[in-house]
């Protein structure tokens, strides 16, 4: 019979032993909100005019518990909370830093802005189909991605918020949507395989997934035995087929002009940069001495990124297909941060990725306004906006000044900080594409511009002629929309004029990406390894 051996277990080392405070929570609760506001719009999926409500409320109360996290890791560093309380490698961890705290903010934000906007929009069909409950589980899956601590629940947040885009882009159910979501998901599921194989190549090797423990089992044998580059090349090649990089990019204009505008601003304005987020904290954290060898290599496809991007937008005639493009644009000018890889560097991405979620949002929530005024989605069609919506129009100019880069708005921050970077390692050639990119840029959004409010009117139609009509906007509608592109719009704008608090953030985000003791030791508990 068993009985007690009298023996004490000494589990310092193994298990966490300080107690959880009430802000240690902040860490999950950007998972659990939307998780619980997604299943109760399933059990009140038969009262579904209360939905819009619902998600509003749930995002309002995500994006104030991502800035309670923001604020406190500013303040104290890195957080983690470790279920079971078991230490890594045992333990699955979520850690926080700057980096993931501010894109984890922003996405809330946008989110909200979301949820703001469609409960002008989303039909009673589409809810009753599962938009919410969809929207929601997209959200716990772009919150955990940025905050997970764990290499394979990385994988299995990417998964939660790759299902749950897959359904809120099939909505509706139309020929070109069933074309676009094949296109998006075949493209998306290679890479998530590329992703599995080589979290199943580092567990072979390093005997565990948790980040912490790999940046120190990689960082203090200094010869570790088996295809580190391999692992390392596998996940570049994953996350920038995710974040839409050249040449693997084809898919993202062909399923993002689909579904609905709403779902498309969503889409551009989070999931990119989730790729965007993993790149930075798989390459520069865990494989540094692999992305130093593969810089030149990333380098040029971040080249070749901005410029086919904005041929590509140059190219277009509808509007969405130009924003689509211009994506893939911004994408490249993330990727020669990465690739330069100093803090200064590091912290312009940072900058350009939160600049760059709120005004392509902001933009093709936008384009579905122009949309419905001039009932036509190609500029061919538009035409004549100024007159019917001046505040429009000066809302797009801003949006178009912030996304070509050009001051007063927080686009030009992102790229002066990604220039200078590059011209302080000599990389003069890489400064020069992005300035480039940048000119193309401003000419491919200002044609959408004149196109469609400076122009009198739709193609063939003269100038001030009255043979053409806008359409009357519902008063709901208006009011939402108004709401929600007013608000990014003054967003960008001023964060472009007092930049002091994004930049300070950026800094502190790129100083835990290149040098992560402090995130290891939160990981681990203030307990020596």
């Amino acid at each position: 019979m068993a009985g007690d051996s009298g023996k004490t277990i000494d589990l310092t080392g193994v298990m966490v032993e300080a107690t959880l405070q009430p802000a240690d929570y902040l860490v999950v609760a950007p998972v659990v909100i939307p998780i619980l506001f997604g299943a109760l719009h399933l059990m009140l999926r038969n009262r579904s005019v209360n939905h819009g409500f619902m998600a509003i409320l749930g995002m309002a109360l995500l994006t104030l518990a991502t800035f309670g996290l923001l604020q406190r890791v500013l303040e104290t560093g890195p957080v983690t909370m470790t279920m079971g309380r078991w230490l890594p490698p045992f333990g699955i961890s979520f850690s926080v830093d700057v980096a993931g705290a501010l894109l984890a903010f922003t996405s809330a934000l946008i989110a909200l802005g979301g949820a703001v906007y469609g409960a002008a929009t989303a039909t009673a069909l589409e809810t009753r189909y599962g938009f919410y409950p969809f929207f929601m589980l997209m959200m716990a899956g772009v919150s955990g991605a940025f905050l997970t601590g764990d290499v394979f629940n990385l994988y299995v947040w990417f998964e939660v918020l790759l299902i749950s885009s897959f359904g809120m882009i099939v909505l509706g159910s139309e020929q070109r949507q069933l074309d676009g979501t094949m296109k998006y998901a075949f493209l998306n599921l290679v890479a998530t395989t590329m992703f599995l194989v080589a979290t199943g190549l580092l567990y072979g090797t390093l005997g565990t997934l948790n980040m912490a423990d790999i940046w120190q089992k990689l960082n203090a044998s200094g010869e570790v035995r088996g295809p580190v580059m391999t692992i390392a090349v596998l996940y570049f090649l994953a996350f920038a087929m995710k974040a839409a990089a050249f040449p693997l990019n084809f898919w993202l204009p062909a399923s993002y002009h689909t579904p609905k505008y709403l779902v498309s601003a969503l889409f551009a304005g989070l999931l990119t940069k989730v790729g965007v987020y993993a790149l930075l904290r798989i390459s520069l954290m865990l494989f540094s001495d692999q992305r130093d060898q593969l810089a030149l290599f990333m380098a040029w496809v971040a080249a070749l990124t901005m410029l086919i991007g904005v041929l590509g937008a140059l190219a277009q005639r509808e509007v969405r297909r130009v924003l689509g493009y211009l994506v893939i644009s911004g994408i490249g000018t993330m990727l020669a941060g990465l690739a330069i890889g100093s803090q200064t560097a590091v912290a312009g991405v940072l900058v350009y990725a939160v600049h760059s979620m709120i005004v392509m949002a902001a933009l093709y929530l936008a384009a579905g306004i122009m949309n419905r005024l001039s009932g036509s989605a190609d500029m061919a069609g538009g035409g004549g906006l100024y007159a019917a919506s001046p505040m429009l129009a000066g809302a797009f100019l801003i949006l178009a000044f912030s996304v070509s880069g050009l001051p007063p708005t927080s686009g030009f921050w992102g790229k002066f900080v990604l220039v200078k970077s590059a011209l302080e390692v000599g990389a003069w050639w890489l400064a020069f594409v992005i300035l480039l990119s940048g000119l193309l840029t401003t000419i491919a959004i200002f044609r959408v511009w004149t196109f469609a409010f400076w122009r009198g009117g739709p193609e063939g139609t003269p100038d001030g002629a009255e043979g053409w009509t806008v359409n009357a906007l519902d008063a709901k509608f208006r009011l939402h929309a108004a709401l929600t592109v007013g608000v990014l719009t003054a967003m960008t704008f001023a964060l472009g004029l007092a930049p002091e608090m994004l930049l300070s953030a950026a800094a502190d985000g790129a100083r835990s990406l290149l040098y992560p003791m402090s995130y290891v030791d939160s990981a681990f508990g203030g307990v020596s390894q």
